[in-house]
């Protein structure tokens, strides 16, 4: 790539060629695409989805009623969440539904990148050569790679994907929504903090979620041998944390955000199903993929507090301040049925924010070595 792609005329391109219908998950390499989506598509033709197999089916379905050619876009890990409607769905061995598949290549070899975007980057193209789809490395020449892309759908009717390096887009304005929320992600979490115990254990979803907690512990001269900062595996956070907290005594918070909560919300029923009262879910809600560019989810719009309640959860607090916050996590640390609590957040992080200076493994052992060393002290089973 010699020259950086402009997002709008790519997707004028795409319409040009029966690709009219656009859904999927945002990524950060792919946000400058997504940010001329959402300003210039209506919302019946620009969906993000909560996952990227939903994604699949929304392009198939709306495939199945106009003849469009969806366009289902996402980062290479989503590609984990849509192989089953990928080859189940639109295979050619089975419904043989065309779309594009806009994939964010994180993790590409020879690249320097975060350690959870390693593997799934040596492994997307022999992925999608396993899985049938063929596929071009977006280019400067795209163009022609879209005439491709299209006469593939017309002639093969089967899915076809192309592959987007860092840096592929050109810079497109993005303004995320202002609120009025007095606090931000990272100022919500320092109360977390200062307010829970220290022997208590936290379990923090994806994102720029586990990256403020460990600065957040560093600043105040901790170690992170209580958090486990999931780094990759987004909306498997709650079922992570359901998993320690059936394994020990200590309260376990698990720090969700809300498009981890809304990828894999059948995961609540479970937790509400099994948990038991040392499991403490507490959610973030700033209503956007903060991490990957600011791109909006559903979370404004829908009663996430009847949701949980629904599920089976005895006590949902919600919380805007320092002070709300403080109080529902008193009432929390001593409560014997299954609580959550909701903190509506804006949107900002610190520009000098940094990563995890600890590798993923290193942060595994650590924390299994603090639970057995009080399992030894008789102080957790």
């Amino acid at each position: 790539m010699t020259k950086a792609i402009c997002a709008a005329q790519f997707c004028q391109e795409l319409k040009l060629r029966n690709f009219g219908f656009f859904t999927g998950v945002p990524d950060s390499l792919l946000q400058d695409f997504c940010a001329c989506l959402t300003k210039s598509e209506d919302s019946n033709k620009h969906v993000i989805s909560a996952n990227e197999g939903n994604s699949i089916g929304l392009a198939a379905g709306y495939y199945l009623s106009t003849g469009t050619y969806g366009v289902a876009y996402f980062q290479n890990s989503g590609l984990g969440n849509a192989i089953n409607p990928l080859l189940s769905l639109a295979d050619e061995d089975v419904y043989s539904i065309p779309m594009l598949l806009i994939l964010g290549w994180r993790g590409e070899p020879g690249t320097k990148d975060e350690p959870q975007h390693v593997k799934q980057g040596k492994v997307t193209l022999p992925l999608l050569d396993t899985m049938g789809i063929p596929y071009r490395v977006l280019d400067e020449d795209f163009e022609a790679q879209l005439d491709w892309a299209a006469k593939h759908c017309r002639e093969n009717s089967s899915p076809v994907a192309l592959v987007v390096r860092k840096g592929s887009f050109a810079p497109y304005p993005f303004e995320a929504k202002e609120e009025d929320f007095p606090l931000t992600r990272e100022s919500a979490l320092k109360v977390i903090l200062d307010s829970i115990r220290l022997e208590d254990l936290t379990i923090a979803t994806t994102g720029k979620t586990a990256r403020e907690i460990f600065e957040l512990r560093v600043a105040r001269g901790e170690g992170h041998a209580n958090d486990f900062l999931t780094v990759g595996s987004m909306g498997h956070t709650a079922s992570i944390a359901l998993g320690i907290s059936l394994g020990t005594d200590k309260n376990v918070y698990c720090i969700d955000g809300d498009g981890s909560f809304l990828m894999h919300m059948g995961s609540m029923a479970t937790v509400a199903d099994l948990a038991e009262s040392n499991f403490k879910y507490i959610l973030n809600n700033n209503g956007a993929h903060e991490s990957v560019g600011g791109q909006p989810t559903i979370a404004r719009s829908i009663d996430i507090e009847a949701v949980l309640r629904g599920l089976g959860f005895a006590e949902v607090f919600t919380a805007k301040t320092s002070e709300e916050i403080e109080q529902a996590l008193v009432k929390m640390s001593n409560q014997l049925s299954l609580c959550a609590l909701i903190i509506d957040t804006r949107q900002g992080s610190r520009k000098d924010l940094g990563r995890p200076t600890q590798s993923p493994q290193q942060n595994k052992t650590a924390l299994m070595e603090k639970i057995q060393e009080r399992v030894r002290e008789g102080t957790c089973k």
